[in-house]
Parts: structure tokens; sequence; C-alpha cells
């Protein structure tokens, strides 16, 4: 319902008709619709964090690399995929709460960190946390403009340039391997 409605239009009421739902069952375990969005972002953000991480061992400049940073974007994708409606729900949301806004700060905090712990011993002559910074930017909003349909764009295409493009930006480029075109 956030997402259809939006996360200001979105009331109770439709979240228990598109739940099959009722009211006390509603109010059983969430306070208020605001209450449940936070469950349904910190959700989002524990299984982000989760992926970050899950990012393999960034050694320097080999195909087994680049290989692990691709299938370790497909998930990326995968999960932006499976909570995008509730992500372009939160971005809206977090324009006027502050408390969403929060979680959402901390989130990348946490998995720019996680990026960065990888990216130190990969790329030594880098700031590893601007980076990680980068190249957290660079993956959200690409899936994010995908996800909202700003940009049409072949996902499995975006998700070996993204892996090219990280790497090249940390070891310099490398032959593509004929699996992964871009």
């Amino acid at each position: 319902m956030f997402a259809a409605r939006g996360y200001h239009a979105a009331r109770v009421d439709d979240v228990v008709k598109a739940a099959k739902t009722s009211h006390g069952t509603f109010y059983l375990y969430f306070s208020s619709k605001e209450d449940l969005f936070r469950a349904l972002a910190v959700d989002v953000a524990e299984a982000m964090v989760e992926l970050a991480c899950q990012l393999p061992d960034l050694s320097p400049g080999s195909r087994d690399t680049y290989r692990a940073l691709h299938e370790w974007l497909e998930r990326f994708d995968a999960l932006y995929t499976k909570y995008g409606p509730m992500i372009r729900t939160w971005t809206e949301a977090e324009i006027v709460d502050s408390e969403m806004g929060k979680v959402g700060g901390d989130l990348v905090v946490q998995f720019s960190r996680e990026l960065e712990s990888r990216l130190r011993g990969a790329a030594p002559d880098i700031d590893a946390g601007i980076a990680a910074l980068a190249f957290v930017a660079m993956i959200e909003r690409a899936n994010y403009y995908v996800e909202t349909r700003q940009l049409k764009v072949d996902r499995v295409r975006m998700v070996a340039t993204l892996a090219r493009v990280m790497h090249a930006g940390l070891y310099g480029a490398i032959p593509v391997p004929a699996a992964h075109p871009v």
C-alpha cells in the first residue's frame, strides 16, 4: 500500500484491506502506520547490511575478483528488486520524516563501512572511505533509477557495467569475460 498510494496517502484502512485482516490484528502488532513503516524499513536496512557483509574479499585485479564482484552486484540487484517498492516509498518518507531519514542515513553509513573495510586492502593507494561512498552512491542510484523506471536499462547489462566500472576504478580495466558482456 505504501508503494501503491505513497507514504503520506496510505492509511491503516488501506493496509488492513490489502492484508485481508482486521484493525484489531493490525494494532496487535503495530501502533500506527508509522510503526509499520519503521518495521519494514528496519527489515530492508538489515537485509542491505547483511548483503554488505557478504561482499567478497577484493583481491587486486584478478578475474576471480571481477566475478565475485559481479555476483555480489547481482545479489544487490535482486535485493533491490525485492525491496524496490519499499525503498521508493522510503525515499519519499525521508523528505519529511526525520526518524526514517536517520534509519536511511545509518544504513548508508553501515553499508559504506562494510565496503570500505574490503576496499582498504584491495586498493591501498585510494581513500577507502571516499571510494566506498562513491561506489555505494553509484550502485544505489543506478538501481533506484531503474526501479523507479526513470531509466530503461537492461538489468543484466547494468550489473555487468557496474562490476566493470567498480573493478576498473580499483584496478584499471580488464578484458570482459564472455559470460558478462557490457
